[in-house]
């Protein structure tokens, strides 16, 4: 791999250049170039982006977007990533794999090796050398033919990071399908939360017999990681790829839940915990308490008198700002108000504070300190929008903190919704767009004419319907 510079566009690049020795390989030439088409079918902010394919006589190059920082097989070699940083790293690399896998990609060589860390936070997953389609692919053991082995691989006593994140079934050479994606992301979140590889061993044969006869020591996970997030790495490293997760979608949302809740996020161990026969009698014991609830509810709901329903109260209220924040960037939407009406949040020179309806004062939310705008919650209330005019992009965080995902570039926008069907609608110069809300290429839904401006665009519940205001350059708003 070599920085380059793209005189033409004026910018820095990546050129990857399959050797002569490989070019001179019908397969290995093929791989390369499949590896461009791949890419070139996948747009999202994780997935590190071709720019294109460059042939001279005997020499092959990919021109890739230039990430910057280090891999993250180095952030692990430095230690132990605390949960609040590998949380949001691990939910961008599933929303990376979520969308290849709905455009019908399979990476199959997922590793720490593989996804770099900007210094902003923002994860990118490369290196798509091995990726198949979903029709079944045999998968060959034979690891030394991946394109993106390393050098230290081929050295005897060396780790081969290849072989320690196959799948079983993909280490036996039988058809492999999305899950053998997410048994590596199971090993890769093992890896980052331990400091260890799930599966080691001194050679090739070693490791491939670890990954096909062993199991991965959750024992050596932190003691206050959240038994959620236990399961959730447990159900990845599942060898039968039937028990596994069978969607990556599915990853991701077990990581948002965790991502925002964060006093579950470390559980202190009660003194004197229950044993293991305590443990498994637990659920006979909650299924007897909850019954014996039932059945008493059941009668006290019969007996009771229907009461009279009441209309819900109004809430009034006022709230001065603290005299070290001012509002910023009049003109725009500075506040919105969670989804259930418990919350809002609102927009100042410092960043996005988040208030309870019931709070008698507000905090920042961590990692809104840049200059922002226009926050708006998702319909779950555990996302809030906004706008950075730091480097001109959309973005979402969880109402917890942490690190801001990037969705899609964008002007200062007039106003911006997020629906139910997970996408979000914002306004721009020319016109409404709609953007995922895992991000991606937003798309033209209104086309606002010549002199014209569209504010304040909401998604309507129930249906595919967007209200907004139009203001056309003579004053006349509708």
């Amino acid at each position: 791999m070599y920085r380059a510079r793209d005189t033409r566009l004026n910018r820095d690049v990546a050129l990857k250049v399959l050797p002569e020795l490989f070019a001179a390989d019908p397969d290995r030439l093929a791989r390369f170039k499949r590896e461009a088409q791949v890419l070139a079918s996948l747009n999202h902010p994780n997935i590190g982006a071709i720019h294109g394919f460059e042939e001279s006589g005997a020499v092959h190059a990919l021109v890739l977007e230039l990430v910057e920082g280090p891999t993250l097989a180095d952030r692990i070699a430095q230690g132990l990533i605390p949960l609040d940083e590998a949380l949001p790293i691990a939910r961008q690399i599933s929303e990376a794999l979520e969308m290849a896998h709905e455009h019908g990609v399979i990476h199959r060589d997922l590793k720490p090796a593989n996804v770099k860390v900007r210094p902003d936070g923002t994860v990118k997953v490369l290196d798509f050398g091995l990726a198949k389609a979903f029709e079944g692919d045999v998968a060959t053991p034979d690891v030394s033919q991946s394109p993106t082995l390393s050098v230290a691989g081929t050295h005897m006593g060396v780790i081969l990071g290849t072989a320690a994140y196959m799948a079983p079934e993909q280490a036996k050479g039988k058809r492999v399908d999305k899950r053998v994606d997410i048994w590596a992301f199971g090993c890769v979140l093992y890896e980052m939360l331990t400091g260890r590889q799930a599966f080691e061993g001194e050679d090739i044969s070693e490791i491939l017999a670890s990954v096909i006869k062993g199991t991965a020591n959750l024992d050596l996970l932190p003691a206050q990681v959240h038994p959620r997030l236990r399961d959730v790495v447990a159900r990845c490293l599942e060898k039968d790829p039937r028990k596994r997760f069978r969607d990556i979608g599915d990853v991701r949302y077990e990581l948002e839940r965790i991502q925002a809740d964060p006093r579950g996020a470390l559980i202190q161990p009660a003194a004197g915990a229950l044993t293991a026969p305590a443990r498994r009698m637990l659920p006979l014991v909650a299924a007897a308490v909850v019954l014996t609830g039932i059945v008493v509810g059941a009668a006290v709901w019969v007996l009771k008198p229907v009461p009279t329903p009441e209309p819900p109260p109004v809430a009034r209220f006022s709230y001065t700002l603290p005299q070290n924040q001012s509002f910023r960037n009049p003109g725009r939407p500075m506040v919105a108000i969670s989804p259930d009406g418990r919350h809002f949040v609102y927009n100042v020179a410092g960043g996005l504070y988040l208030r309870s309806m019931d709070g008698l004062s507000a905090r920042l939310i961590p990692g809104t300190e840049e200059i922002l705008s226009n926050p708006f919650f998702s319909p779950d209330g555990q996302w809030i929008g906004f706008f950075s005019f730091a480097d001109g992009q959309l973005k979402k965080i969880p109402v917890a903190g942490g690190t801001a995902v990037a969705l899609s570039k964008a002007s200062n926008p007039f106003g911006a919704s997020w629906g139910t069907d997970n996408t979000i609608v914002f306004g721009q110069p020319e016109g409404i767009m709609r953007v995922s809300a895992n991000g991606g290429m937003p798309e033209l839904l209104v086309a606002a004419e010549k002199g014209e401006q569209v504010d304040g665009p909401q998604m309507l519940p129930g249906g595919p319907w967007v209200l907004f205001s139009l203001t056309r350059g003579s004053g006349d708003t509708r």
